[in-house]
């Protein structure tokens, strides 16, 4: 967080009215400070490593370096800042590269300013915004390269059950009641799935869980 306590937040969109937009709806939460803005991705890891954001709020598709892209080589570094995407598309390559690299979530260009300003506090305090069904629907319409990875995880069998609630978009509580667990043995098994998965949150856990075929994403989980 910045010196005030508040949100610090990094714009990056080729259009400025959308930059524009998105930053009157942010200043005027109090608990949020934009930071700066780009209308290239190319400058993102730069501007990161000035600024010091919270969060990064990034369109996918940009004429010199997209969203994802820029995600990519953003995440890559240590300690970096939590990233959200923007797209107006849902069904986008682009949305799929950045989550697979680690982004917290993604909105559609379309949604109401009040989900804007929910989705930059949910991601900055370092929760995934995760809406299974669009997840599985991205993973479903594009291959990938994820192959064995959650085979060579390693997961234990109730480490798999959780991650496959985890895919249904539970949170730790309500998954907990479907396996008649304690709250914090679930947040324990989730962490050592987001650790052995190599994850950056569930986000990225859920998208490899399906890209890997341990969660088959032609279907809904039961």
């Amino acid at each position: 967080m910045t010196g005030d306590a508040s949100i610090g937040v990094l714009l990056v969109d080729d259009d400025a009215p959308i930059r524009t937009g998105l930053r009157a709806v942010l200043d005027a939460d109090p608990g949020i400070t934009v930071l700066g803005e780009s209308a290239d991705g190319a400058e993102v890891p730069g501007l990161a490593g000035r600024l010091a954001p919270d969060v990064v709020v990034m369109d996918v598709r940009m004429p010199a370096v997209g969203g994802g892209t820029a995600a990519r080589a953003l995440l890559r570094r240590p300690g970096p800042p939590r990233v959200l995407v923007l797209t107006t598309f849902g069904h986008d390559r682009h949305v799929l590269d950045a989550l697979r690299a680690g982004a917290g979530g993604f909105l559609l260009k379309r949604t109401p300013p009040r989900d804007v300003v929910r989705a930059v506090h949910t991601v900055a305090a370092g929760e995934s915004l995760l809406f299974p069904a669009a997840v599985r629907e991205l993973v479903a319409g594009f291959a990938t390269d994820d192959g064995d990875r959650l085979a060579a995880a390693g997961l234990t069998a109730r480490e798999g059950g959780v991650l496959r609630l985890m895919a249904r978009g539970l949170s730790d509580a309500e998954i907990a009641g479907e396996l008649a667990l304690d709250v914090g043995t679930v947040t324990t098994d989730v962490a050592a799935v987001l650790a052995k998965t190599g994850s950056r949150g569930r986000t990225q856990a859920v998208v490899a869980a399906y890209s890997s075929g341990f969660v088959d994403p032609r279907f809904p989980v039961r």
